[in-house]
């Protein structure tokens, strides 16, 4: 529940940058109707100017500038590690919109979709309402600067393992036809002192190049598979872990994880293991044979951020996954984005085609999740389903979502 003063907050600050007076008044307009402190420029030096002062939450970009497109300004955003929800606007086409969308993601920025003009109030205020899901306690200050990703060392990393400063979040994952709960994606967190929370993005890299992911996967297997045993022992909901591509260089990795599950009374069967599709694909040969023993004692495997990677269709069907994950990047834009809804589709039909499962990460709104049911898609999991949350969060969220405790 929020307080007094945080009512009185607005939801997000959101700046317009476009050389259109008109089109920036009716996107102010709607935005401020939402809740929102909105301000524009049509100068890329008043642009920044206010990035750095005002510190906005949000950001509406029209693609074509006359002396600054916004291509430019997305590798610029990209370059100041920018953590504003970016929107992009444009009359161009479909086709350029997306790949202005993919251009964002792949210099790691908050895309929220696009935006094509002409545009209706509704779509706007959908966007800018899909990336409210944290209250106002975690929106930046206007005095706070914009963030960059932590630097960890190995000495921290190793320091951080032996202390087990690590802690597991989970994202709860839905069925897309009824809504009930189908299990768990288990995601690592770092309680680093001084630092607070720290993304696997962060210190993930590192480990694998030091050889420091084996003790820490270690610890994310015995707190994740601990907390299913003793969370539901009488239920049947599935835990998602992912799979570092150096834990495959190992064949007996098959039997250490046989070993966990037995230690906690867990049936293999509920657990799946992601690997990445590109990951897969490093060595295929080595990766086969270890994929293959998993598979053969019962493991679950799926291949996670489907359709990013630079992996063939025939090497897809040669290794041995059960489900197949849709990247969030085909998944968040398929509310207004035809391509995206069509790749979707795709490879829904292709996995089910093969016999796998299909889960769809990044589901933001009811729409898409809509969408996802209409296209037969078997799983869900999103921040409009249930954002990554602690155990005791959990708890909440089961108790708030399906009436029901558990253990």
């Amino acid at each position: 529940m929020m307080t007094k003063a945080q009512e009185h907050q607005p939801r997000g600050r959101l700046l317009i940058f476009d050389d259109d007076s008109s089109v920036s008044y009716t996107i102010g307009a709607i935005a401020r109707g939402a809740g929102f402190d909105s301000r524009w420029v049509d100068r890329s030096a008043d642009f920044f100017q206010l990035l750095e002062e005002w510190s906005p939450t949000h950001i509406a970009l029209d693609l074509v500038m006359p002396n600054l497109d916004g291509i430019e300004v997305v590798r610029l955003l990209g370059e100041r590690h920018c953590k504003a929800h970016i929107i992009i606007t444009s009359g161009m086409g479909d086709r350029i919109l997306a790949a202005a969308q993919q251009a964002g993601l792949e210099q790691g920025l908050r895309m929220m979709g696009p935006l094509p003009k002409p545009f209706s109030s509704t779509d706007l205020r959908s966007l800018l309402s899909a990336s409210w899901h944290d209250d106002l306690n975690s929106m930046a200050t206007p005095a706070s600067p914009l963030s960059a990703p932590h630097e960890v060392t190995e000495e921290a990393l190793l320091r951080g393992i032996e202390h087990e400063e690590f802690v597991m979040y989970y994202q709860p994952k839905v069925s897309c036809d009824t809504g009930a709960l189908a299990g768990f994606e288990a995601l690592v967190r770092w309680q680093c002192p001084g630092k607070g929370i720290v993304m696997p993005d962060s210190f993930i890299p590192l480990a694998e190049r030091t050889g420091l992911i084996a003790p820490l996967t270690e610890q994310i297997i015995s707190q994740s598979l601990d907390w299913l045993s003793a969370s539901f022992a009488n239920a049947s909901p599935l835990l998602s872990i992912n799979l570092s591509a150096k834990s495959l260089n190992h064949l007996d990795i098959a039997d250490h994880f046989a070993d966990h599950c037995a230690h906690y009374d867990i049936l293999p069967s509920r657990l799946i293991l992601e690997v990445t599709e590109t990951c897969a694909m490093t060595d295929a040969t080595v990766a086969l044979a270890a994929l293959t023993r998993l598979r053969l004692k019962g493991f679950n495997l799926s291949i996670d951020d489907f359709g990013v990677g630079y992996s063939s269709l025939a090497q897809l069907a040669r290794l041995p996954f059960s489900e197949l994950k849709i990247d969030k990047m085909f998944v968040s834009s398929a509310s207004n984005s035809k391509e995206s809804r069509m790749i979707v589709k795709g490879i829904v039909g292709l996995a089910h085609g093969l016999g796998l499962r299909v889960t769809a990460e990044g589901v933001e709104d009811e729409c898409t999740l809509d969408f996802l049911r209409d296209v037969e898609c078997d799983l869900a999991q999103g921040y409009f389903i249930g954002k990554p949350m602690d155990t005791a969060a959990v708890t909440s969220w089961m108790a708030l979502t399906y009436g029901t405790a558990i253990n």
